[in-house]
């Protein structure tokens, strides 16, 4: 895997989930290829060592200022996670769908959807100018995404229509060697301080076929940005972005213009698989926390793990988290193969995030009073929920999309 193999991962045990209470009498997670099991097995260890030293013990603190260092990019780029998924060109690592769950198993014990959001931005922001850019663009951006030095946003969403991206209104108008700009943004994540923001305008007639996407420099003329408070991801930057007469340079087109849609959907369909796997990670965080707790908590003279009520409650979640990571896998394995299974994905999605919300609600009443409290994971988590069952396409809108991909 090229640049992975260097010493930075040498000595890292070979499982890739030591101890972990939720493994123990439970499948553990299907393994990678055997030439890379090695490797996924150390960079586990190298981010688990990250989250526990550098992340974990400040999560707190940067929930409640609303925002995590900025200097946290360039280290997360320093350890590999940022390029994973890119070209070698551009200082990345190629790598399939399981080095991305990894990454986000690991990076969800720390307990925040939020720092995941913010820290893992260019996963959606980038990949269209990997994709769809000119070489020459890519050689000028995408270096210093990947290394954590700038950061990528990804720009669909409008104050007037969520998941409706074929009747977007933002427009780009063509001047010269610019484009000219107007319209707003919406729930834009990392819009406060992304320095690139690849924003989906409409260049042509309405509908899918009118679509373009065009990467904005953060400090265009004419964008000016406000930041959004939310019930959850408090350390994540979101923010509404607003287009007056913004110029953009021509060059900063990615692909054909008017031929954005199929880009968009694209990078939607990986967007969603990785939402799937957020909210897996974070139900296993929820289950772990809960088994943990519930080990440690007394009531009436006995462990509560000892009450069969919560032993039930223990086992439903362990139920939907297997069936949920079995699902996630197989999956990952088919996107890895080329396929595009666009209403498994779907069902996936809601599948996990309802998951999710079963295991953030009962980790919450098994830690009772305490579940309640600010700074507990489970508390954090159980606000975070909704987002993912909301982001990248709503819950009715998967259904939706799924029905007609498989023809009803």
């Amino acid at each position: 895997m090229g640049r992975r193999a260097r010493g930075r991962y040498a000595g890292a045990p070979a499982a890739c989930y030591p101890d972990a209470p939720m493994t123990q009498g439970l499948q553990a997670e299907p393994r990678a290829p055997d030439s890379d099991a090695e490797d996924l097995a150390a960079f586990r260890e190298t981010i688990r060592q990250f989250v526990t030293s550098e992340i974990e013990p400040h999560i707190n603190a940067w929930e409640e200022a609303g925002e995590f260092p900025r200097a946290l990019y360039p280290r997360a780029g320093e350890l590999g996670l940022l390029g994973l998924g890119f070209p070698e060109r551009y200082g990345g690592t190629p790598a399939g769908s399981h080095w991305m769950i990894a990454i986000c198993e690991e990076l969800a014990r720390a307990g925040s959807g939020g720092l995941i959001a913010g820290l893992l931005s260019h996963g959606i922001g980038a990949p269209p100018i990997a994709g769809m850019g000119d070489e020459a663009l890519k050689d000028e951006v995408l270096p210093a995404i990947l290394a954590g030095e700038k950061i990528s946003a990804l720009a669909i969403t409008e104050p007037g229509g969520g998941s409706d991206v074929a009747n977007l209104r933002t427009s780009a108008r063509r001047d010269g060697d610019h484009y000219v700009v107007n319209g707003s943004k919406t729930f834009i994540t990392s819009g406060v301080r992304a320095d690139y923001i690849t924003t989906a305008v409409r260049t042509g007639d309405a509908g899918m076929g009118g679509v373009s996407l065009l990467l904005i420099p953060g400090d265009a003329p004419g964008l000016t940005r406000t930041a959004l408070r939310k019930m959850g991801w408090w350390c994540s930057d979101t923010a509404t972005l607003y287009f007056d007469d913004c110029r953009v340079p021509a060059r900063n087109l990615l692909g054909e213009e008017n031929e954005g849609f199929r880009g968009i959907m694209m990078n939607f369909n990986n967007e969603r698989l990785m939402l799937a796997a957020m909210a897996y990670a974070f139900s296993r965080v929820c289950l772990d926390e809960a088994v943990a707790y519930a080990r440690a908590r007394e009531t009436f003279g006995r462990p509560l793990i000892k009450r069969q009520v919560i032993r039930h409650k223990l086992v439903d979640m362990a139920g939907q988290l297997a069936l949920v990571r079995s699902h996630l896998y197989a999956l990952a394995r088919r996107v890895d193969d080329g396929e595009w299974p666009i209403a498994e994905v779907c069902m996936l999605k809601n599948s996990a995030t309802q998951c999710l919300e079963l295991c953030a609600k009962e980790a919450v009443q098994i830690f009772g009073g305490a579940g309640y409290m600010r700074d507990t994971k489970v508390e954090r988590i159980y606000r975070e929920t909704k987002v993912l069952a909301i982001g990248g396409g709503a819950e009715e809108i998967m259904k939706d999309l799924a029905a007609r991909q498989l023809g009803w």
